[in-house]
């Protein structure tokens, strides 16, 4: 930064500062050179500049601005010793206002005062804090902005809101000045400074908004940003002022730690060594200094000011959570012992959890970006996203490359209550319930190969007589859902909706059995056909049956609209007028609407009320006399518009009927059903005559249920939609009759019933079941298995995930999906299901191939550093090579160590028959059987089939174990652990113990000196190898001795 940019032009014309380095006044009158004091000059700003506070983060600001502060400085000395309402503030935080004059010289502003959510901190290490009214421990006004929700606050509410702040504050020694709702600012004055702000009770109390306000402040600090950067833009002397962990907010003990397992010690020590050449080589002197004004040692350059990234929070030291999951560690570094943490992931504390629009967001920090590693995107389990770029949501720009964004797709939001916690009776009743009672039909099953193994795909299988209980069972758990209390409103209406649709599926799906002829020939009271919209005929024919569906369609669709027709009734003014038997007559509540025409004294109309929708006679009547009306050009202004609008209505002018009338599309569908089409049209032709006008543009879109009635008007303004409601998909589906439906993935899409794009949870039993009775039948719904495979699998519903993935539908060009599906969820959640017995046991009991548990539960022992157990499992599934490498680099040394050589035996042996398919197998673990065997042999021991009686026999057995044990550390090498390498020197120091233990005295000289040079060969201690040459050559001398004597 040089002094142009800490002067800048005056806003009064007087100074101009020359490239050069020359001040020239800016009157041309004045204009002179005074190059006799710039040397003095430009050591004054250098000065200044020194002196200047420090801030580094974009949302951060001050008043003055440091720009205005150095201008100040240089025309008035001393001005930043005494600055008039000194202000700090972070956007979207708060602010804190100075009272009186404040000296911010030296000071490192970001070190002293801390913005977090809802609290605002000053001092906050105590060994700095000067005295009461000293630096800036002195009397201030706090803003603080409460994330709140605070549009919605209004009367009583408001006043509560402002009398618990209030409370709050008196709590905490300070002032309470105002709480304004619209912006959220809290006032508050102080003497001194501590901790201000809300603790988690405190936020609890008063209803905080799920969005965080932190985003929108990026946007409000591109101004701040541009001053800043032109005020740090000195390219040269940019530099970092503390390492990436620290910028970050992450403890760099923790980071330092965390490479230790993840990466070569060889990796690790090359990149230190760069990193220290690359500082030497730009900064060879680095200067510090305290946050505390007066510690001045020396000054960096302000590195090149960032944007803040919003997706990285802040992290504590102590939020490490036992529950995450563990990080994985490279090969050579799995044994390294740790003495401060485990080797588990960083995980933030739940307590600074961001909710991104209406889903959560953790963010944590990736190592492998601290090491150099390229990393872009990547999924985690239960739905969570790694990526670099910007957070859902954010519209700002310049996130930095720096910056790991994880965030938690919202699969389990349906399961959440209205605190947003998965509560374990959700998920119970949502989706373990549901797949009971689907696992409890009929199903049959098809083998197919996958590789060597089988698995047994299912799939359910039911008739159309059998669906009105399987809709009422559906029913019935829907309903159980609907009666926990702190049920969303949204999952309540979905919840609501899907009752309506389980009936739909019982009313246009299901059969009856036929048993005679039909009591009736007519329909002209579909009603009186219901039973009170539940019973039917005991005896009907086929030629009764689309009738009766029809009738049971009509009960359907009164039952669907009622709320609706109620809601508007309720909006009118008059509430017993000729619009409010319109609204009854749009739901085809014909009782109370010849009741309240009745009541009118309007008997006249009653009469024709009551045969509403009925003969088409009377349509007819009605209809020629409105013709006759308007040809004969009868006045209509004696004649209420309402009534006109009844008439029509009655006379089947659907469309000029509801003409200036806002009704949604099932009403519609009912007028058109109910006064337009003749009573004895099938449900087909009225669904078909629909969907034409629809085409043309004539009907209502028929708009998704949480956009028609959901809470958020946005939506419902919406008029068009590309996805119909589900009900109106099976109404489609029911007139195609078999023939090829083109919109099967629209209609199974989440969007068709609910504003949860990943909600899959009801609408795959209802595919199942409608494919399970012949509805239709399709093999290409794999979005609708994998959306709700992933929403079981976040809630931690192994089992019943691997339930729905043999349910997909097999394919000739999918040949092994099932299976890659199935072991990838074993191996990514075999914490999850191999902790729970009954998961466990549920996913043998689908037929699931044991070795494929057995070998994601070797995989994840050998993670956790769990190897004799990790060895068993690859056992269990016959994973020789790789049992083999862990017995032998592992397991096998700590065992023959310990004294378990019968383990190592019963492991080693249960080996051999599969040699064949094992790597270097005699150079490992059959170097154990081999030494046992040729223990056993040479002990004489009685249970040994084989026996070694001569001393050559022993010598040639030793030299060929011996062989064995020195090829072997050639070829394991550095694989081999120093434990393995003890264990192969106590191996051979004890053949050589038995190899002349027997029978030496009976063996030639020339045999006793091979047994010495074998013992030589042997990978034993250097002792070891010259006290046997001390033996052989005091042999060798007695034999000299012999010889002369």
């Amino acid at each position: 930064m040089d002094s142009t940019d800490l002067l800048g032009p005056s806003d009064k014309g007087d100074l101009f500062l020359h490239p050069s380095g020359v001040i020239t006044a800016a009157s041309p009158s004045k204009r002179r050179k005074i190059s006799l004091e710039e040397r003095v000059l430009g050591h004054e700003l250098i000065e200044i500049k020194q002196s200047l506070p420090i801030l580094r983060s974009s949302d951060y600001f001050i008043k003055p601005s440091l720009k205005e502060l150095a201008f100040r400085e240089l025309l008035d000395p001393g001005y930043c010793c005494r600055v008039p309402d000194f202000t700090i503030g972070r956007l979207g935080h708060g602010s804190i206002k100075f009272i009186g004059k404040t000296d911010v010289k030296w000071l490192d502003l970001e070190k002293i005062v801390k913005f977090c959510r809802h609290e605002v901190v000053v001092y906050e290490d105590k060994v700095y804090k000067p005295a009461i009214g000293e630096g800036l421990n002195k009397s201030a006004e706090v803003t603080i902005v409460l994330q709140s929700v605070s549009s919605h606050y209004k009367g009583e509410q408001s006043s509560k809101v402002v009398d618990r702040l209030r409370s709050i504050t008196e709590r905490q020694g300070a002032h309470f000045i105002s709480y304004e709702s619209n912006s959220g600012e809290w006032k508050f004055s102080v003497n001194h400074f501590s901790r201000f702000g809300l603790t988690e009770d405190d936020e609890e109390d008063i209803v905080m908004d799920d969005a965080t306000a932190i985003q929108d402040a990026v946007d409000i600090s591109d101004a701040n940003d541009a001053v800043n950067a032109e005020l740090y833009a000195d390219p040269i002397d940019q530099e970092l002022f503390v390492s990436l962990p620290s910028h970050l907010g992450l403890d760099p003990a923790r980071m330092k730690e965390m490479k230790m397992l993840m990466f070569n010690r060889e990796d690790e020590e090359d990149e230190k060594h760069q990193q220290i050449l690359s500082d030497e080589e730009q900064y060879p002197m680095e200067n510090k200094r305290s946050p505390i004004r007066g510690s001045h040692i020396g000054r960096l350059e302000p590195a090149t000011v960032r944007k803040t990234p919003l997706a990285l929070l802040e992290y504590h030291g102590n939020t490490f959570d036992s529950s995450a999951r563990r990080t994985l560690m490279s090969q050579e570094n799995k044994g390294l012992p740790l003495t401060t943490m485990k080797s588990e992931g960083f995980k933030l504390d739940s307590e600074y959890e961001t909710p991104v629009s209406t889903y959560h967001s953790h963010n944590v920090v990736d190592a492998a970006l601290f090491m150099g590693r390229s990393f872009r995107v990547g999924w985690g389990p239960g739905g969570v996203l790694v990526h670099t770029g910007s957070p859902v949501g954010y519209e700002g720009h310049g996130i930095l490359s720096s910056v790991i964004s994880l965030e938690k797709v919202g699969l389990d939001k349906v399961a959440r209550d209205g605190s947003e916690t998965v509560e374990e009776e959700n998920v119970s009743l949502f989706f373990a319930a549901p797949l009971v009672l689907h696992k409890s039909m009929d199903h049959v099953t098809e083998k197919v190969r996958a590789g060597s193994f089988v698995l047994r795909l299912q799939k359910l299988v039911s008739d159309r007589l059998t669906l009105p209980d399987i809709c009422r069972n559906y029913i019935d758990l829907v309903e159980k859902q609907l009666e926990i209390p702190a049920l969303p409103a949204s999952v309540r209406m979905s919840s609501m909706h899907q009752v309506m649709v389980w009936e739909l599926i019982r009313v246009l799906f299901s059969d009856r059995e036929i048993n005679g002829p039909s009591k009736f020939t007519e329909a002209d009271n579909e009603e009186d056909m219901m039973q009170d919209g539940g019973g039917s005929p005991p005896e009907t024919d086929t030629e009764a049956l689309p009738l009766m569906r029809r009738a049971e369609f009509s009960y359907w669709l009164q039952e669907s609209v009622y709320h609706r027709v109620q809601e508007d009734v309720g909006c009118l003014a008059d509430s017993g007028g000729l619009e409010h038997i319109f609204l009854l007559l749009t739901g085809r509540q014909l009782d109370a609407a010849v009741q309240l025409a009745a009541a009118r004294g309007d008997v006249r109309l009653a009469c024709l009320l009551s045969q509403a929708g009925g003969s088409m006679v009377n349509r007819s009547d009605i209809s020629q006399q409105l013709d006759m009306w308007s040809s004969n050009g009868l006045d209509y202004s004696f004649i209420e518009t309402e009534r006109i609008r009844l008439l029509e209505l009655l006379g089947g002018h659907i469309h000029s009927a509801s003409q200036g009338k806002k009704i949604d599309w099932k009403r519609f569908l009912g007028l058109l059903m109910w006064y337009e089409l003749p009573s004895y049209t099938h449900l087909p032709t009225i669904f078909q005559t629909y969907q034409s006008l629809l085409s043309e543009g004539k009907v209502p879109f028929p708009v998704p249920i949480y956009i028609d009635e959901g809470p958020d008007q946005d939506l419902r303004d919406r008029s068009t939609s590309s996805h119909f409601d589900l009900a109106y998909y099976l109404m489609l589906l029911h007139a195609s009759k078999g023939t090829e439906f083109g919109h099967l993935k629209s209609m199974f899409s989440a969007f068709a019933s609910t504003d949860d794009p990943l909600d899959y949870h009801m609408i795959w039993h209802q595919r199942s079941v409608l494919e399970a009775i012949g509805a239709f039948s399709s093999n290409s719904l794999h979005t609708l298995d994998v959306g709700y495979v992933s929403q079981l699998l976040s809630l931690g519903q192994c089992h019943w995930a691997i339930y729905v993935i043999l349910h997909m539908p097999y394919r000739e060009d999918t040949l092994y999906l099932h299976a890659r599906f199935i072991r990838e969820i074993l191996f990514q959640y075999c914490d999850v299901w191999s902790s729970q017995e009954e998961q466990h046991k549920c996913i043998e009991d689908l037929g699931v191939p044991s070795a494929w548990l057995h070998e994601a539960m070797a995989v994840y022992s050998e993670y956790q550093g769990d190897m004799p157990k990790a060895l068993e499992h690859f056992l269990q599934c016959s994973s020789w090579p790789k049992a083999h490498t862990i017995l032998v680099t592992l397991v096998a040394p700590s065992l023959f160590l310990s004294g378990q050589h019968t383990e190592i035996w019963r492991l080693a042996t249960s080996m051999e028959d599969y040699n064949s398919e094992i790597e270097n197998w005699d150079l490992g673990a059959g170097i154990y059987v081999t030494f046992y065997t040729l223990r056993s042999s040479m002990r004489d021991d009685d249970r040994t089939i084989t026996k070694l009686e001569s001393l050559e026999s022993k010598d040639e057995a030793s030299r060929d174990f011996f062989g064995h044990l020195n090829e072997s550390l050639r070829v394991w090498g550095k694989r081999l652990p120093i434990d393995a390498r003890v264990v192969y020197t106590k191996m051979a120091e004890e053949i050589c113990s038995l190899l002349l233990s027997k029978g030496r005295e009976d063996s030639s000289l020339e045999t006793q000196m091979r047994c010495f040079e074998t013992m030589t060969s042997a990978p034993i201690p250097e002792d070891s190898r010259s006290s046997h040459l001390e033996d052989a050559v005091a042999l060798f001398t007695c034999f000299l001795s012999g010889a002369a004597a």
